[in-house]
């Protein structure tokens, strides 16, 4: 007579549920994660190539539309007058004495619209003034 030895079952592991809670995570990361600075105003900025400047002091951005509208981070003005620009500068800037001013400019805006954003600054005694574009990475 022979006797066959009797063979247990070998353990197995059910990865299913694994894998659905690697999948969650997954989806829950991309969808909580921001990879890009939004914004509510459309600027197409220029490019150039060069390093990224840490920013350490209180920044006033300046944007401006393709028609030339006004934004004071991120408020619109309500017109394209100086004095108006003026006036959303000294409140943005309150009582700080030399803030950092970044002009966002659509690469399609009028010329004119800078330069009444630059003799803004100057009449308000800013001089740390800035150019925000698109790195161009080539």
């Amino acid at each position: 007579m022979i006797f066959r030895t009797k063979r247990d079952n070998e353990p197995e592991l059910n990865l299913t549920p694994l894998i659905d809670v690697v999948f969650l995570l997954l989806i829950f990361f991309m969808v909580s994660t921001t990879f890009e600075r939004e914004s509510e105003i459309s600027i197409e900025l220029p490019e150039a190539t060069g390093e990224e400047v840490e920013q350490q002091q209180f920044v006033i951005e300046i944007s401006i539309d393709s028609q030339g509208g006004y934004f004071i981070n991120q408020k619109r003005l309500k017109d394209n007058k100086i004095e108006t620009l003026k006036l959303g500068i000294r409140k943005t800037r309150g009582q700080n004495k030399d803030p950092k001013l970044v002009i966002n400019a659509d690469k399609d805006t009028p010329h004119q619209a800078v330069v009444i954003a630059m003799d803004a600054a100057r009449q308000l005694g800013l001089v740390h003034l800035t150019f925000a574009t698109k790195l161009n990475n080539k």
